[in-house]
């Protein structure tokens, strides 16, 4: 591929996040350039993100130059591309508000709900056929395109891209684990008074997205996983924040006090490599998540959708004034690695990071062709898995159950089985406190919240 004359699609290119941390990211890589086209049903955010390409083009912090066209159809966007990016949202915030909450009538509580747990199903049902017609894009118009997912559920996407299109060249991205090597660096610097940041800290990672479990983490000599005793004696009750300052888990709904990640650590030996947000959907219940004094004590932040409303809004009104000038867009390199797994794709460095791949034999207790989050080595238009270090047996059989229950939730909504998908909903373990008719009525009520997206799919009389 011709490093400047690339053309990236980008599938969700209205995006209010994701898509500006890119774009920032691929301005600040030296001597790139291209097309970058952008493709989303919200046709004014899309281009309003073309907006602040144009205004990235004359910007003298830039390395790269792209040029930012809007397409209002996936055909066009995709034609030639080198790249796919994906990261869009599977319904609007009317459903993932009944993804969230709907379970809170009856006991069960989601600090994020788009991975594991009821909502995590009912989003996987909007998502899988979406991502059905992606693949079968992709196949037909650029089959040799390296394809980059950031939406969750992470497992269930890329699951699906591979299913529908077994040659694609496709991997998922997730930073949940950057956050982990963050808080080993705040291990290191409280027991060790060392400083450093998370590029200088080896971690090797193994399990599911949302639910991987690092079993070795080492800085030079120093073996960090050896720490956390320590750490945890003097940290645990009052919770520790790897983000900004360690008590922001008081006031940010979006942070946590890493109490869960410590007391998983001391009961199994290998530690939780997504936020305790993340982590504790895939726990029974009771154990997190009873109630909301619980859930205080646990330090875990409760996103609600009214908090994701606002915050949107708030981003499509900065978003605005960037693209009109009106405030200054941060041409500044973000800790995300998309950028950098592209510039070793294309030769220019080595790179090992974790991502979502289905499963070669690189992590050796989970079933093969299952979606595991490992590392891989990107180096020259070769990404190799790297076989992960075994999890002891009770992380293992907690990340089994979790695949199983990915895998069981794929299946029936690729066969459109409704009740296939009960078994995985039943068997998720945040509905573990609930009897058999409370799931049924829970699962009939939030399908029928969200039957807009689902009626076309599924037969949900």
């Amino acid at each position: 591929m011709d490093e400047r004359n690339l053309k990236i699609a980008y599938i969700g290119g209205g995006s209010k996040m994701w898509a500006r941390v890119f774009m920032a990211d691929l301005a600040c890589a030296e001597g790139l350039g291209g097309e970058m086209a952008l493709y989303d049903i919200d046709l004014p955010a899309a281009e309003r993100n073309a907006k602040i390409g144009k205004r990235i083009e004359n910007d003298p912090r830039a390395r790269s130059v792209f040029r930012y066209r809007v397409y209002d159809n996936l055909e066009g966007a995709l034609e030639g591309a080198d790249f796919v990016i994906m990261s869009i949202l599977p319904g609007t915030f009317k459903e993932m508000r009944s993804d969230v909450h709907a379970p809170e009538k009856y006991g069960v509580f989601q600090p994020v709900g788009d991975t594991a747990g009821p909502g995590g199903v009912l989003r996987a049902m909007r998502t899988v056929p979406i991502y059905e017609g992606f693949a079968k894009k992709i196949k037909e118009i650029c089959p040799g395109a390296y394809v980059i997912n950031l939406t969750n559920p992470m497992s269930i996407c890329v699951k699906t891209l591979y299913d529908v299109f077994p040659g694609i060249k496709a991997f998922g991205c997730c930073h949940e684990v950057f956050h982990a090597q963050e808080f080993l660096c705040c291990v290191l610097r409280e027991i060790k008074g060392i400083e450093t940041d998370r590029t200088h800290i080896y971690t090797d990672a193994s399990g599911v997205n949302h639910f991987t479990w690092i079993t070795s983490a080492r800085y030079k000599d120093i073996d960090l996983l050896a720490l956390i005793p320590g750490f945890a004696e003097k940290f645990y009750e009052e919770g520790y924040s790897e983000q900004g300052d360690r008590f922001s888990f008081r006031t940010d709904p979006f942070r946590y006090g890493n109490k869960v990640k410590m007391d998983m650590y001391l009961r199994y030996g290998a530690l939780g490599a997504a936020g305790d947000r993340h982590l504790v959907e895939f726990m029974p219940s009771t154990w997190y998540l009873r109630d909301r004094k619980t859930i205080d004590e646990w330090k875990i932040g409760l996103t609600t959708v009214d908090y994701r409303e606002k915050q949107q809004a708030e981003r499509i009104a900065e978003t605005k004034k960037m693209a009109d000038g009106r405030k200054d867009f941060p041409v500044v390199k973000s800790g995300e690695e998309i950028v950098d797994l592209m510039l070793a794709i294309m030769g220019r460095k080595t790179v090992v990071s974790n991502v979502n791949m289905p499963n070669m034999g690189q992590a050796p207790q989970l079933k093969r062709g299952a979606i595991v989050e490992t590392n891989c080595v990107f180096s020259n238009g070769h990404i190799a898995p790297v076989m992960s270090k075994p999890l002891p047996d009770g992380a293992a059989a907690l990340v089994e159950r979790a695949s199983e229950n990915i895998e069981t939730c794929y299946e029936g909504i690729k066969e459109r089985d409704m009740e296939k998908i009960f078994l995985s909903f039943s068997n998720q373990p945040l509905c573990s406190s609930l009897s058999m008719p409370e799931m049924r009525e829970l699962f009939r009520e939030m399908t029928k919240n969200t039957e807009e997206y689902l009626k076309p799919y599924y037969d949900l009389k």
